[in-house]
């Protein structure tokens, strides 16, 4: 899973989805082992490219949703 590091206050973190947390058996609290890795090169950049052209289409779209 690839996920995008987030401020939160003056520290930074990742958003574990809870289907995921469910699925490890974990639940808040709890605590938990992990390693990670930068993700660079090809993937990302398709990756990013994907997600851009997505936004360009849909974003004020998903914005309007949000909104209401």
């Amino acid at each position: 899973m690839i996920k995008k590091i987030i401020k939160i206050g003056s520290s930074s973190g990742v958003v574990i989805p809870k289907s995921q947390l469910e699925k490890a058996g974990v639940s808040d609290g709890d605590e938990v082992e992990f390693s990670f890795k930068p993700v660079k090169g090809d993937d990302n950049d398709a990756i990013s490219k994907d997600y851009k052209a997505f936004k360009k289409q849909y974003g004020q779209t998903l914005k309007n949703l949000a909104d209401r």
